[in-house]
């Protein structure tokens, strides 16, 4: 909206030109993504308490989580919030990239919500069954992956990127585009919802993602930086930063009251919509490995829940003291300050390893 409104203002005072710089608009839209979820969290904690939206602890987790009975739940909310006024407010509203973006992450927040709602409004600890929200999630992936090939303007907007190599690249094809994009949308919003277990495990990791990914697709809008790197140039890529910046502000003023002792908790409402995007980002920007190696963490989280699943069912033993990995250590005896900022410093080198693909090819 601000873009619309300074393209018409630029004939009378030039000096609003400058909004038609892509890392400007970021660096704002970082800022008032932040500055909405620093003015806005107190307000929403209050109507959160005062609805009595509290977590429910498991009973034969850690003893030491039980005193977080009763906090306030379904803070995703405030990021949404955030990162929806801000991206209107600052994105390219004729760019389809930036209206994809917030329908995957509403709808899977709609998702969450619902799901949410269920468990600390009606006492229903399943909340939605695990079909249906398959089921929606992977409607909405296969949505945006039908959406993003049947819009591609260039071949390499929907071919398989191999990183570390430059000349390693395979066709996918619609059917195979979609497949890929299913797994990857709806893969990361589910791992990203099981890393969310501790205070402020899931925010940081999200911001470092979800920075790091603004630099793809930076790159990758520009014809000029994404040939001298040997990266696949995406039309209307550069609006990305944009939302990704408004991520990264959200998530930091949410971290300022989830960071421990938390005041409030992410829910599914906030986690699974947040994975839910930088899955739909990694798409657009083809950087689908290297969201895999950035996201790491949150690909160990997801990976230990399957493989304790697979492990009782198959030989009735488990090979974790609890699932997801976070609660592991947890009855290891760390502390859970300790495994959070161990597991924030993880994800800084991966992101680093992951920043890397971008000149070694």
């Amino acid at each position: 909206m601000l873009l619309w409104l300074a393209d018409w203002l630029k004939d009378y005072i030039r000096a609003f030109s400058v909004l038609n710089y892509v890392t400007l608009r970021a660096v704002m839209a970082a800022l008032t993504s932040l500055g909405i979820s620093l003015l806005m969290g107190p307000w929403v904690i209050r109507r959160l308490t005062e609805l009595k939206v509290g977590q429910a602890v498991r009973s034969d987790g850690p003893q030491t989580h039980l005193v977080k009975t009763g906090t306030p739940t379904m803070g995703g909310t405030l990021i949404l919030l955030a990162i929806g006024v801000t991206t209107l407010l600052w994105a390219d509203w004729s760019n389809k990239y930036v209206w994809l973006l917030l329908a995957v992450l509403f709808g899977t927040g709609a998702i969450g919500f619902y799901d949410d709602w269920r468990k600390v409004v009606y006492r229903d600890p399943k909340g939605i069954s695990a079909r249906a929200k398959m089921f929606w999630q992977s409607a909405i992936a296969i949505g945006a992956g039908v959406f993003l090939i049947t819009t591609a303007k260039l071949p390499a907007s929907t071919e398989f990127i191999v990183p570390f190599f430059k000349n390693i690249v395979y066709p996918l094809g619609a059917i195979g585009f979609c497949i890929l994009t299913y797994f990857v949308i709806v893969g990361t919003s589910n791992a990203v919802n099981l890393t969310d277990g501790l205070d402020g495990l899931a925010a940081l990791p999200t911001v470092l993602v979800s920075g790091a990914l603004a630099i793809f697709a930076y790159v990758a809008g520009n014809i000029v930086f994404a040939r001298y790197l040997g990266l696949p140039h995406i039309p209307g890529a550069h609006e990305v930063v944009v939302f990704c910046a408004a991520i990264c502000g959200a998530c930091l003023g949410f971290l300022w009251f989830n960071a421990y002792p938390a005041q409030v908790f992410m829910g599914d409402v906030g986690a699974l919509a947040l994975g839910a995007a930088l899955g739909t980002v990694a798409v657009i920007v083809r950087q689908e490995i290297v969201l895999f190696i950035m996201g790491g963490l949150f690909v160990m989280e997801a990976l230990s829940v399957m493989i304790q699943v697979a492990s009782f069912k198959l030989t009735g033993k488990r090979v974790f003291r609890m699932a997801p990995l976070h609660h592991h250590y947890e009855l290891k005896g760390w502390k859970e300050t300790q495994v959070v900022v161990r597991f924030w410093i993880i994800t800084m080198m991966l992101v680093l390893a992951g920043l890397t693909t971008l000149k070694l090819r």
